[in-house]
């Protein structure tokens, strides 16, 4: 932790220290070879030692003071009146203290060999404030833009995290009340169902679907908080589904699957044919007296897992899309493959050619196995 600690501002000295050594070698190579064209053949060494230790290196160091005066006291819409006058200030000591100690390195290593001999000090120093103080203002504000520029830019990404986090964290909640917003509705139906089996005196097929109810009870909670599970948990919860269904319609309701086997690993969110299977039932077999079929079936074809839950019912009067439908079955489903899936899933529901309406689900195929 002490060292995660330190980490910015090591990189920040490491970054500083190969911008101004890059920099440095740059001017002091550009300033080798004019010299050379001009007839003067200084040392390199000494030019090179100059330029680094007077001038650059004398910059790396004032560079995270920069960056934290330009942090402590930012130049900003509501602030830059009052902070201004002090970054100038700053500057202005900045340069002196700059300039002081560039002179005394350039007595020091002489890099024009004699040249230097009789110049006396504030003299070299006059004329190095007069020609490059601007320089010096020019490099102030370039620290403190770039430090400016990072700082936003880490902000930008740190909103732009936030916003992702919020984005996931909303569709998450979303996809979590569309769920459980599916349980109290079959729960509801089957009470209801349980209370007719009841009316009629069924007492020993209501103390069934009472305990089928109990499983398909344990199961939801078992499940609780998942959004995507296996088909073959998904094919489990239904049939304890469809085995209260056929307590309530026990001469009336022929179930049909047909899962082909190597769909059985693919995730399909949680409970979602259930719905759709009710839906079936209600519509397909709860309004005739003659005996009715729901199928479904599972393949897997060209990278995308499809699915259909249909029935031999009398088919929809007018054909429509899912999210016109009325039923909670209909639109929940459709609003929860698009939570999970944007544009890449297909919700169709439709008249069958044979008779009976079926309702087709096209996801991306995903196996179990490839969780994360």
């Amino acid at each position: 932790m002490l060292f995660a600690g330190r980490r910015p501002w090591l990189l920040t000295w490491g970054l500083s220290f190969c911008f101004w050594t890059a920099l440095g070698l740059l001017y002091t190579s550009q300033l080798y070879i004019g010299l050379r064209l001009e007839g003067m053949n200084h040392a390199l060494w000494r030019l090179l030692l100059w330029q680094m230790v007077g001038c650059w290196y004398g910059w790396f160091v004032f560079t995270p003071l920069i960056l934290w005066l330009g942090k402590r006291f930012p130049i900003e819409r509501s602030t830059w009146k009052r902070h201004l006058p002090l970054h100038l200030f700053a500057c202005c000591l900045l340069a002196l203290l700059h300039s002081v100690f560039f002179i005394e390195m350039t007595l020091l290593i002489k890099p024009y060999d004699e040249m230097m001999r009789y110049k006396p000090f504030l003299n070299l120093l006059w004329v190095r404030l007069a020609s490059e103080f601007h320089l010096e203002l020019i490099v102030y504000g370039m620290i403190l833009g770039i430090g400016y520029a990072f700082s936003y830019y880490r902000r930008f990404r740190e909103r732009e995290r936030r916003a992702m986090q919020l984005e996931s964290q909303l569709a998450q909640a979303q996809l979590q009340a569309l769920r459980m917003q599916l349980q109290p509705h079959f729960l509801f139906n089957t009470l209801n169902g349980i209370a007719g089996l009841v009316r009629d005196q069924k007492n020993r097929a209501a103390v069934s679907m009472i305990a089928g109810l109990s499983d398909l009870l344990r199961h939801t909670l078992e499940n609780a908080g998942k959004q995507e599970v296996p088909l073959r948990e998904e094919l489990e919860f239904l049939e304890l589904y469809l085995d209260i269904q056929q307590m309530r319609f026990p001469d009336r309701l022929k179930v049909q699957m047909q899962i082909a086997p190597e769909a059985l690993d693919a995730r399909v969110p949680n409970l979602m044919l259930q719905p759709l299977v009710e839906n079936a039932i209600r519509h397909g077999i709860a309004e005739r007296a003659a005996t009715g079929t729901v199928g479904v079936s599972a393949r897997r074809e060209n990278g995308q897992l499809e699915l259909k839950v249909y029935d031999d019912g009398p088919g929809l009067r007018t054909q429509r899309r899912p999210e016109e439908g009325a039923g909670i079955g209909l639109s929940n489903t459709r609003a929860r493959l698009e939570q999970l899936y944007g544009e890449r899933y297909r919700f169709d529901v439709q008249n069958r050619a044979e008779g009976g309406v079926e309702a087709v689900i096209r996801i991306p195929l995903q196996l179990a196995a490839e969780e994360s």
